[in-house]
Order: C-alpha cells, then structure tokens, then sequence
C-alpha cells in the first residue's frame, strides 16, 4: 500500500517538473507557437480597393527580446533586470514574411518588422528560461524567480486569470416568471474574435423560438432549421430526437411554419428582418450572409456549415423539450464543468487579434496611398511597426482590455514570496461585485481540489476573487478533429446516417431512442449503442498515449438522460489522480522508488496511464477514495495527497483543520501582508516601494508543502517564545506585549525602501528639463537649505540622511504656459520640478541610479531606505489569523520569567482564543516548544501530522516540563510567583506590513487648498484632521458654542469681507484711492467688515456667477437703544 510519504514523493516530482506558475506560462507558449501564427492565418492576405493589388502574408516569426536606442542604431539584446533599471519593456520584435502581388505577379517574399510583443518571464521566447542558476545570478536575477508576468514600462504585470462561462456549450435554464417563456437554451457562441450569443426559448404555447444577434424579433425554429437546409417536418423531428414523446412536443412549431414550406421561403423571412423592402434576391443573400457569420459562428462561417449548425440547434432543441418534459434539471451555472478560465495566452491572443486589425487596416491605406503616387512600393517603409506595439503596451501597462475589461493586468505584489506566488495564481471572476450573487460565491463541491476553500479575499470581492488549489492544471487545448476521427473510427454512427438509416425503414426509431448520444465539446455529433463502453475505450486510448492526455470524457446517465461528453478545449481546471483498477492504484511503490532514484518522472507516470488528470466533468464519473485504506471495488480513483485541496497561501498553515474556518481565511489573506524576503536580488532591484526582514527565520512547526513552493528559502516571519496570559493589561482586544530587549536584538526588524524618480523631458519647441540645484529666481524655488544635500550635478549621495520635504533631485522645467515665457525673463519662467523626498518620512539614500530611458532622455533612480524597528501600534499576526498591535514594550527584567528563567518574547491575551476557536494555534504553540525542547522537526501538514500530540506530550514530560505545556511562572516585577500555570510555546509571528510610522499623524498649522481655503485632506498632503457633522454634533450637545465656532471658523478657514449698508454686496478696499468700494454704490456709501467662512463667500460668489443675485442684510451685533435688530 502507497505510504503518506511515497504520496508525498510524487507531489514533489509534480512541482520539480511543472513549478507553480505552469498555467500561464503554458497558455503564453501555446499562444507564442500556434495562436500567433493562426491569427496571421485567419486574415490569410490583405486585400486593397485597387484591382490586382494585394499583399499575402506568411510566417511569423519572434526574435529574442531587444531595445530599440533613440540613436536609431541596431537593436540591442535586453535583460529583464535592465528593463526594470530603465523602465523598458521587456519585449521581442515581431517578424512577418509579406509577399506583394501587383497585377498577379507575386514579387519577392520580405521578411517585415511589424511592431513588438511584450514577453513573459520564463516563457520559450524568454532567454533567461533556459540559464542555469549561475547564469541568472550573473544577469542580476534570483534564480528561483518562477516567471509568469510581463515587464512593461519598468514594471512588472501580471495578466490575472479570467474565470468566464464555458462558450459553445448548450445551457439550459427556467425562464422568467411572469413571462411568456417557460425554458430558455442559451449558447454563447465564440468564433476569432467575436462572441454572439444564441437564445432558444419554448414560450407558454409551446412553440420554439430562436433569436441571435443583428436578426431582430424572435424566429421560429422550424423557419431556422428550413433555412439551415433541413426541409421536411419528419427530417426535423429526427434531427431533433428519435423520442416520440420529445417529437410530439413539436407539433406547435411545426404547425406554426406550415406556411414556409421551402429553404428559400424561409431565408426570405429571415430576411424580412434585416434587409426590409429589399428585392427578394437580395434579402435571401442577406439572409444567408447573417446566418453564416452570426448564427453559431464557432461551427463555421462558410454555408457548407449549415448542416451542422442545423442537427446543433436541433440537439439544443432537444435538450430544451427534455428540459420541459422533466427529464433533466436546469443546467448548474457554478458547476465548475461550466467554467471556463482564460490565461495569459488567450487574452493576449484577443488583445494581439485587435492590435493586427487595426494594422491591417492601417497598412491598406498606406499601400493605397503609395500606390496612387505611383511609387515603387517597399514594404519596409510602409509599415507602421508602433501600432501593434502600441497596442498592446498601453493593454498591459493599464489593465484595459479589449472588450471593455478593466483590470486585466495588474502591478506583480512583491510584499513577499507568496503574495507574488499566490498574485500569480489568482482567479477572477467576471460577475459584478456590486450584485449579490449568492451562489458565484459559494463555495461549489465541483471546486474540490481545483480551487483553494480558504484563500478569497473578505468583503464585497469575497468567493469572486479565487486561487487556484496546489494541485490544479488549466488545459491549454487540443484540437477536436482528431478525436472526433477517433471516435467515428470507434464506431459512433453520425447524425446524417442515423436519420438516413431510419428514413429508409432500415432501423427502427426505437432502437437510436435507446442509445447514448456522443457530445464532443457540447456539439451532438453521433450515436454511440452504449456509453459507458465508449467513454471506457476514449479512456484506454487516453491512458495508452494514443491521445492527449487533455483529452477527457464523461457518460452521463439518468433514468432520462443519455449522453457520452467529450472535452478537449482550453481553460478547464484539471486535477491528477491516480488510477485504481480492480481495487488496487496502478501507481506502485516500484513507481515511487524509480521517482526517488530520479530514474521516472511525474510526467512518466501520466504516460504510462497510472496517473490521469481529471477535469470537473469527467469527475462525475469517478469515485475517488481519499486513502488507500478506502478503496473498494467501484473505486475508480485515488487522491494523491488531500491537502492539495488547499491553495498556496493556506498550505503554510499549521494544523489547520484544527481552526475555525474563517479564521484560515484571515490568515490567507495575512500571509500576502507579511514581511521578508522578496526576491533574493532585492539590493539590485528598483521597487516603488518594499520591505525586507533583517532576520527571517523558516518556522519550526513545518508543512511538507513549504519546502516545495520556495517558503523556507524566503520565510516571511520569526519564531517567538509566546506566553499566553493578561499581563500589565496593555494587551487587551488583541494587542500583543512584547520583549523591548528581543527587539534591542534586532527580533522582527526590517528596512522599508522607497522609489524616486525622474526625467529629463523633451517639450515641443526646443525646450526640456534640466537635471542640477534649482537657481534661486525659478518659480516654486524652496529655499537654499533644501537643496543643501544635492551634489553639483543636481542628485543627492548615498548614504545621506534625509527628512521629509528635503530635495533628492533637483530640476528645473520649462513653462506650462506660453504666455508666461514672454512676460518673464528666461531665468524667471523656469519652474522648479525637484523630487522631494515625501512629508512624514525620513530615511537615508540607499541607491542612486542614473541611466537613459529607451527615448535617450536622462533618467534618475533614487532609493531610500529607513529602518524599522518595531514599535506601538505595529501590526503582528501568527499562522491562525489572530492577528493585533504591540501594546507595549516591556524589558525582560520586568517580563515573567519560568523556574529556567525563560522570558517570553511576545506576551498574547488569552482572551484571544476562547470565541476564535484557533486550536491550531495552541497545538502549534506545544509543537514549537517540541522541537526547541528535543531539537526534531514537526511536520504540521493538515490529516498527516507527526509527531501526534500524544508523543509530543511525552517527549516534553521526558525532558522535564509539563506535558501540557505550561511553566510555572514568577512576576518580573515583583518577583511572586503568578498564581495560575501559564501556556509557554514557540509560535511563529509574522511582522505585517501595517506600520504605525505609515500612518502615525497630526497637524497644528499647515497647508490650505486653494479653492476653499480650508486644511488640505490626507496624511501625504500634511492635511488637517476632518472635524465631521458627528463631532460637530457633539459639541452642539454640550452647548459648548465658542468651541464650535473656534473648530468650525477660527481655526479653518475665516475670512473678513467688506459688505455695502445699501445694497448688500460684497466690496473691497482699493489700495490706490485708499477707499472702500462697493461695485454699485463705489464710495458713495458705506461697507463694514464682516467675518464669514472663506466657503460662504464662495458660494456667494458662484451663485453670483449664475445670475442670481444674493444681497447680505446688515445688522449690528448688539441692538444698540434696545431697538428691533433686523
């Protein structure tokens, strides 16, 4: 029988072999080898308005990644690290082989640069996917970077997954209540480029009705089907179903279309829709036309697929009557057999679609436009290369897609090894996060072992934003016309002959009514006498090689339903198990040992047929046993190892099926928060922003997992003696205590570096920026201590201290405004554009940098890093998502201390544990001080845990501590022993990147917005703390009224205004007469100051500016006399 750890070498070999960013990098190859060069194909040649002129296009062909210089040399080769130094992209030129046909005459084949394509890290086109590890090292990389994303602009991007509904399947569903449809059938249909959705819908009558996009109003099914070719009621009824009770429910539709008895009637009221009072001819071409491109596109656009398109509609017709008649339930739209995910590889390919478009077209127009001169036409010089380029930049740099898709590509999260691992393997889904879509976010028992339960973000993104689980494979396609070859040459019996043989009384209706009907992705192409024999040889094909290992079938059978499906698309989540035949796994311990003597591979396995990927489909057909222990005699197959059920971030849980659920949640979301190790050429890097922790540690209470996906390599926390009771009462609602002189000793320290940057500019007109100290007559000049760090060339050194408003990079820019130039002398009009290092920060300059951009213009990098030592309000978490701020700091002479004199470095409130149920984190806690105690390692992986619990308690008794783990404890400062037996353990802390340095802030005096005058908002902008309507509320309650009024006017923004006694307007005091005008009266009456809020005046004056007129009525303060005060 398979052992825990002979399961374990096999998911070791699965990710020496696939990574953990196999996905995208698959789909990216997939599309650099074969889609590319489709696209190409389907435009075929670029036709002109001139007669014989066209031009034929060829091989496409990808050249290593380069960088085109300003100074117009050639392309020079590129680093992936040079183009995040110089904020390039990292992309390969586009080759294209073009041939020109000028009156029929085919001239020499060219090979054209049409533009560059942004590559992806560790993809084929990616040079560095084939260096050894001392090779990347050299070239400034981390050797154990998996690749995945795209560098664009300097940055780094990644194309998130798209989780979409499958297309070109059939989905069937109730219609609306209240409306006159009863079921609706709906096929969202995706040919190149374009997406038309069909709908079938059975209204109260029962007539059938189809309608799809550009055809107005619903048709009548048997008018489709008439259309499409297939004429006569009985060969309708057939093509439908051989069921007579499925056939009777199309008396109504047939009876409907008893009028149009013929393929041309019925194109003709098609195209009565689309091309209204048009001749006859004309509106059948049109007819033809509309059905051929936007009926069912993905079968065909040529009318020699009409057939097809006909026995499709007809087999969703089917379903739809089954649908009614009970026999089938409405189809699950979160079955993940439903799903369908789009990776890199295809967005790319959508996005390089409607890039190449638009430079056909462009390229038409110049060819035209060469060829009316009448010049000798070079393609070289005709092509404009920075469309394509262009294109699909500005896509990826700012995640808006083609079709209207915001936040495709997004900034890489480099907080940690995981946040980047867990980035890279993020699932979205397309629904709205406004709606409540309840059931999108539950989660769906298909998503077993494909989705990780744990790791989705809390809020209005929670269950749309997914991971994928350890274990899950995206499908990149195979192509369909071999299987269906094979399975023809299986002996399924196509449509056509089916319906032929049963028209010509050879075979009985009966008889076909008893068969499985074959669905190859979800198209009806035959009859198959028994199905589960069927999808049994499709299996014994895959398992011997002899098709794709992507290949995946399943027989669905009820008391009704019938149907062998075939899959061989891309974007199914598959999973891989291992195979039981007659009660015993196919993977042996022979297998295993072959694995480990490095003599057999995952993929060997696959080959031989002992370990098969199963799509959510085909697993309906399994019976998979969890252990080995568990197989019986129906079982089909074996899990490789459960806990691949978890995501990447939820893996590094220990014991987590000892928490509450929501907890597992927290801390998957925590883990990507944490600080450590990054990337191992940090110091090398340019990062807008990034943490390290000076003295990471890998956690004593392991997970097998951890050491596959990279964590001990790059850990992202510490391990802490962790004491649980109420101590001094500063660790209360979560707050953590911790030891002063564990942090004296650097425990939890890290630096935080952060990016400025600049360039010199070239303006239209001659001028640019100027990289030097600003002089002193330049607009917005700071004042010279400012700039008293700057060197001669106008950039700060390394290792200087800085503060915050202190200049970095001194420079000087043009004017905005050209009216500004000829009032001012030239010195006059520069404005200063220096880089300031920003308010609230301080640091030292760690990095400078100065290098040219691929324009030639000079470009400026300063790093500065600050150190951080933990402090109050710092944000702590453990493994268990108790997550809390440093309440104190406490020196180990005052801190309790055990008989041994063991101090703890983190004190946590033990109210913390009772109503979170994060027992997992007790366990933890005992485990830790196992392997500190006896110095072995504790393997804390979900179900396979060892040493039990038992043993651990054993082993501590053994060396002479409680076995429950608690210590008898005095107080640090009084020296009495603490009256209650308190809980010692080592449990790994994570410093999270929530510091109070941050976010600490206050303001007495400071800037104002121009506008309102009122205290500038938020802490980057020194602004004021917003006294709202809740505090002002307050103050009202106490009646405290000169306090509101000092709040509210005096400290914001009061202003005195002169108004007129006679007419109520605002007025003002000339300074040249030395007399108060008013704009009607002028110095006739009098105008007396008014204290108001800056805002009201504005308001005055914009009611003003809207032809009302607002007149203030002035009163005295005090009614002097006793007299009435108006």
């Amino acid at each position: 029988m398979l052992s825990v750890d002979d399961r374990w070498t096999i998911i070791e070999s699965y990710f020496k072999e696939k990574g953990l960013v196999r996905q995208h990098l698959d789909s990216f190859n997939d599309f650099l080898q074969n889609k590319l060069q489709e696209i190409i194909n389907e435009q075929g040649e670029i036709t002109t308005e001139i007669p014989g002129l066209k031009v034929k296009l060829g091989k496409i062909r990808l050249g290593r990644p380069t960088v085109r210089e300003s100074d117009r040399g050639p392309a020079v080769e590129i680093t992936p690290m040079e183009a995040r130094l110089r904020n390039l992209t990292y992309a390969a030129p586009i080759y294209l082989t073009m041939t020109v046909i000028e009156n029929n005459i085919e001239s020499e084949p060219v090979e054209v640069y049409i533009g560059d394509l942004p590559i992806m890290l560790k993809s084929v086109a990616d040079p560095t996917s084939s260096m050894s590890p001392e090779e990347l090292v050299k070239i400034g990389e981390d050797p154990k970077d998996p690749g995945g994303y795209f560098i664009v602009n300097g940055t780094e991007k990644v194309i998130v997954t798209q989780e979409d509904l499958a297309v070109n399947r059939i989905l069937l569903d109730y219609g609306k209540s209240g409306s006159n449809v009863t079921h609706v059938a709906k096929i969202t249909s995706a040919a190149a480029g374009y997406r038309v959705q069909t709908v079938i819908e059975r209204l109260r009558d029962g007539t059938i009705q189809v309608s799809f996009a550009t055809v107005p109003g619903r048709i009548p099914f048997v008018v489709m089907m008439r259309a499409l070719g297939i004429v006569t009621d009985r060969d309708i009824a057939y093509a439908v179903s051989f069921d007579p009770a499925i056939q009777n429910e199309l008396y109504p539709s047939l009876e409907q279309a008893r009028a149009i008895s013929t393929v041309e009637d019925a194109l003709a009221f098609i195209g009565d829709r689309v091309a209204i009072g048009q001749k006859r001819e004309n509106r059948i071409q049109k007819a033809e036309q509309v059905i051929d491109k936007y009926f069912l596109p993905h079968l065909g656009t040529t009318p020699e697929s009409r057939k097809v398109k006909a026995y499709y509609l007809a087999a969703a017709v089917a379903r739809l009557i089954e649908l009614y008649l009970g026999r089938r339930e409405p189809d699950d739209k979160d079955h993940y057999a439903n799903k369908r995910l789009r990776l890199a590889g295809d967005l790319m390919a959508q996005l390089f679609r409607v890039a190449f478009k638009a430079f056909v077209k462009d390229l038409t127009y110049q060819l035209e436009k060469s060829k009316v001169r009448s010049r000798k036409l070079s393609l070289n010089a005709l092509v404009r290369s920075d469309i394509i380029t262009e294109r699909i930049r500005h896509a990826l740099a700012t995640g808006n897609w083609v079709g209207n898709k915001t936040g495709v590509s997004q900034l890489l999260d480099r907080t940690n090894w995981l946040s980047m691992l867990s980035h890279l393997r993020r699932i979205v889904s397309s629904l709205a996060r406004g709606q409540p879509n309840f059931e999108a976010r539950d989660l769906h028992g298909t998503q077993w072992g494909r989705i990780c339960p744990f790791e989705t973000p809390e809020g209005p993104n929670s269950g749309l934003v997914k991971n994928l689980a350890l274990m899950a494979q995206i499908s990149v396609g195979v192509n369909e016309k071999q299987v269906e070859k094979v399975l023809y040459e299986l002996g399924t019996i196509p449509i056509e002959e089916a319906i032929a043989q049963v028209t010509e009384g050879k075979v009985d209706p009966s008889e076909f009514s008893s068969y499985s009907k074959v669905f190859l992705n979800g198209r009806f192409i035959g009859y198959y006498p028994n199905g589960s024999e069927l999808a049994q040889k499709v299996r014994e094909l895959r398992r011997s090689g002899n098709l794709s290992d992507e290949v995946n079938v399943a027989h669905i059978q009820t008391e009704f339903v019938n149907e062998v499906r075939i899959n061989t698309d891309g974007g199914r989540v598959r999973r891989p198990l291992i195979v039981v035949k007659d009660g015993k796994p196919l993977v042996t311990a022979e297998d295993v040992e072959a694995i480990r003597r490095g003599e057999k591979t995952f993929r060997d396995l696959v080959r031989e047929g002992k370990i098969e990927f199963l799509d959510a489909e085909e697993e309906e057909n399994a019976l998979v046993a969890i252990e080995p222990n568990q197989i019986s005699a129906d079982t089909t197959h074996l899990e490789i190892w459960p806990p691949a059920m978890l995501g990447i971030t939820a893996s590094i849980i220990p014991y987590p099926e000892h928490n509450q659920s929501p907890r597992n949640t927290y801390q998957s979301a925590m883990a990507k928060q944490a600080l450590g190790i990054y990337a191992a050429n940090f110091q090398l890097r340019t990062d807008s922003r990034a943490h390290f922790l000076h003295y990471p540690q890998k956690p004593l209470v392991q997970t097998r997992v951890m050491n596959v996906i990279g964590y001990n390599d790059r850990p992202a926390g510490a391990n802490a003696i962790m004491a649980v009771m109420t101590f001094t009462g500063y660790n209360m609602e979560d707050a953590i205590i911790l030891n002063k002189d564990s942090v004296d000793r650097g425990m939890y320290r890290s630096t935080f570096f952060r990016l400025y940057s600049t360039e010199e500019l070239k303006y239209p007109g001659g001028q640019e920026d100027k990289i030097g100290i600003p002089e002193p007559g330049a607009r917005g000049y700071r004042g010279a201590e400012y700039y008293q760090h700057l060197e001669d060339n106008g950039i700060v050194a390394p290792e200087v201290e800085v503060k915050g408003g202190d200049v970095l990079i001194g420079k000087v820019s043009p004017p905005r405004f050209l009216q500004e130039f000829k009032e001012l002398t030239a010195e006059q009009a520069k404005r200063d554009t220096s880089v300031t290092l920003r308010y609230g920060e301080s640091g030292i300059v760690d990095l400078v940098v100065v290098t040219q951009t691929a324009e030639g213009d000079k470009l400026v990098k300063v790093r500065v890093r600050d150190l951080r030592i933990p402090e109050l309000g710092d944000k702590f978490a453990t493994r268990h998502g108790q997550k809390g701020v440093v309440g104190m700091l406490i020196k180990s002479a005052d801190m309790p201390y055990t008989t041994d004199g063991i101090v703890p470095d983190i004190i946590l409130n033990p109210h913390a544990l009772p109503s979170r149920m994060t027992v997992g984190q007790l366990i933890e806690a005992l485990a830790g001080k196992y392997v500190a105690v006896t110095g072995k390692s504790v393997d804390a992986t979900p179900w396979y845990y060892s040493p039990s619990i038992e043993e651990m308690r054993k082993a501590l008794l053994e060396n002479g501590f409680l076995p429950d783990g608690t210590e008898v404890v005095y107080d640090g400062r009084t020296g009495q022993k603490v009256k209650s037996r308190i809980l010692y353990g080592v449990v790994y802390y994570q410093k999270l990147h929530h510091m109070v340095a941050d976010k600490i802030h206050a303001r007495a005096r400071g800037p104002v917005q121009i506008l309102t005058r009122q205290p500038t908002e938020g802490r980057a902008r020194e602004g004021g703390l917003r006294f709202g309507e809740m505090e002002r509320d307050c103050l009202i309650g106490y009646g405290t009224s000169m306090l509101l009024k000092d709040r509210l006017l005096d400290n914001s923004d009061k202003t005195v205004i002169y108004v007129c006694s006679e007419c109520g307007y605002i007025g003002y005091f000339d300074r040249k007469k030395n007399k108060y005008w008013c704009p009607i009266h002028e110095d006739k009456s009098t105008l007396y100051p008014v204290t108001v809020s800056y805002a009201f005046k504005l308001l005055i004056q914009e009611l003003m500016s809207m032809g009302i007129s607002p007149r203030l009525r002035l009163g005295d303060k005090i009614p002097i006399g006793g007299g009435e005060n108006e």
